[in-house]
């Protein structure tokens, strides 16, 4: 029997074994699988003229919808205010009559301040203007906006968020956490067909990138879901072929309810017909429920047990009640979720420790690999009782490099190393995936991967150097690393015999290559499930 693809004269680095530096010279394929590691007959055979072939990259924490509405938005990554107004003016005078100006990815840290209602309203008189911070924890909106949420003159109290006034008591347009809720009943839900659009969009940009699956982290509900039908646009996007990568779906904590099943069952909270974490196939399936604990670090809305360096006397705040969070871990947790808690400051993730400690005590599950999203501030106690717990911290490399500026500002010197740690997990035992929380920061993994190396903001200042790791190190993570928070490391995350065949092929090896260059490496080709969906 001939294999279907044989990728040849190649340097394939398989991540197979104890020490994940394998090398092997050819990859053949059957169908969806590798079925040798050497040269054998093949119905095709395509010569990589010596590059280098890797498990496809997985990203453990993106947000796909979101990244690919964002794409069709204004593009505010911009270096001041005056530009980002001149970004908005430039879209308001080729917009549609009564269209809103929608632009993602603005931040303070960079162009000095929040855009204000006032400066927008100049720019775009007579429109609705909605412009997301990067973080996605907050946004801005302007005077006609503001109007129809019956915020023009004042603030009103939001649990868990903040609509932020100025000096004299007027809101200024920037809403924090779950203030962002507040317009919900004018922009939700997304038809499906805009959200197949943005999926589709947002997975070929990831095939040219090397990515070949991904967690979507919270669908459903709160400020992170866009609709509460959202799986059925993935489901959409696969049965039309539109789903260009393997997708886990995270759930938002909103969308789970009560539910009336036996006592003796212990499932007491979750989504109808008792449907919970595991439920689909390879190609898309239901992973975690995300709850969000506290907000952002650059933002200054995390739960923190110290001061922000940079705003003496603030510390953050939690998403809701700690009791309640607490509460609904529990729940989750008893009814056969695993748990995906957003925590990034040292306080959330106390209390999400807290609650996985206390939920394992009283209904023990083996093997769960509960999750800390971010984990984006943590003690060095934290790093050694999340080994113990065997939770899962899942951070984000290339924050360091993107935000990292923003984040040493928030931190200080000091506490610079506890931020998007990777050498004490490794060191502690964890098995950390490697992440971007895109469309927060740029989630092309190679850059991930030399910001997990480097260390260096993309201002060239070092970011906490002591929580470097090597290249070999940051492509397991991205790989094995990721394959193995989504309990997928039998079939995914490194290349041998009998997994599928997702591959990234390079024009460089991340392990070898002079780390400083590790983000100039090209993607030459991307294949899943054993068919060459991308090629440069």
């Amino acid at each position: 029997m001939k294999a279907d693809l044989l990728l040849t004269n190649a340097r394939v680095r398989t991540l197979e074994g104890d020490g994940h530096d394998q090398l092997a010279p050819a990859v053949a394929i059957w169908r969806d699988r590798v079925v040798a590691l050497e040269d054998v007959p093949a119905t095709r055979t395509i010569d990589l003229d010596g590059a280098v072939v890797t498990p496809g990259f997985h990203d453990a924490h993106n947000h796909m919808a979101w990244y690919g509405l964002s794409l069709a938005e204004v593009d505010l990554r911009v270096p001041s205010l005056e530009a980002l107004y001149d970004a908005v003016a430039a879209r308001a005078a080729v917009a549609p009559e009564g269209e809103w100006i929608v632009g993602a990815g603005y931040d303070e840290n960079k162009l000095g301040a929040h855009p204000d209602r006032d400066a927008l309203d100049r720019a775009a008189p007579g429109r609705k203007v909605w412009l997301k911070h990067t973080s996605g924890h907050m946004c801005v909106v302007n005077g006609p906006l503001l109007a129809d949420l019956g915020l023009a003159d004042a603030p009103v109290e939001v649990p868990g968020g903040l609509v932020v006034a100025d000096g004299a008591g007027r809101p200024t347009g920037l809403l924090q956490e779950q203030a962002q809720q507040l317009l919900n009943r004018l922009v939700l839900p997304y038809p499906v067909d805009t959200l197949v659009d943005a999926i589709e969009r947002a997975g070929r940009v990831y095939l040219s990138q090397g990515i070949t699956s991904v967690v979507e982290a919270g669908v459903g509900g709160g400020w992170i879901g866009k609709s509460p039908v959202e799986v059925a646009a993935y489901q959409r996007a696969l049965d039309l072929g539109r789903l260009p990568v393997r997708v886990e779906l995270m759930v938002a904590t909103d969308v789970l309810h009560p539910l009336a099943a036996h006592d003796a069952d212990g499932i007491t909270l979750g989504l109808d017909l008792g449907i919970r974490t595991g439920l689909g196939d390879d190609r898309l399936r239901i992973g975690p429920v995300k709850i969000f604990s506290d907000g952002s670090l650059i933002g200054h809305t995390c739960a923190m047990t110290e001061d922000f360096a940079d705003t003496p006397g603030q510390r953050g705040y939690l998403q809701d009640d700690a009791a309640a969070l607490h509460a609904r871990i529990l729940d989750a947790h008893r009814s056969g979720w695993r748990v995906a808690a957003h925590a990034i400051g040292d306080a959330a993730i106390d209390l999400v420790l807290d609650a996985v400690e206390e939920a394992q005590r009283r209904w023990p599950r083996p093997d769960v690999r509960h999750r800390i999203e971010h984990f984006g501030v943590s003690r060095p106690d934290q790093v050694a009782r999340a080994s113990a717990l065997g939770v899962l911290p899942v951070p984000q490399g290339r924050f360091v490099g993107e935000i990292g500026d923003g984040m040493l500002r928030a931190l200080g010197p000091e506490r610079a190393g506890w931020a998007y740690r990777y050498r004490s997990l490794l060191d502690a035992g964890i098995t950390p995936p490697g992440s971007s929380d895109r469309p927060v920061v740029d989630g092309a993994p190679l850059l991930g991967i030399h910001d997990m190396v480097n260390r260096r903001t993309d201002a060239g200042t070092p970011c906490g150097p002591e929580e470097a790791i090597s290249g070999l190190e940051a492509l397991t993570a991205y790989t094995l690393g990721s394959a193995y928070a989504s309990h997928a490391e039998r079939d995914r995350g490194t290349i041998e015999v009998g997994k599928y065949a997702d591959l990234a092929v390079l024009s460089d090896d991340p392990a070898t290559v002079d780390p400083t260059t590790i983000r100039d490496i090209e993607v030459l080709r991307t294949v899943v499930a054993g068919e060459v969906v991308w090629t440069r």
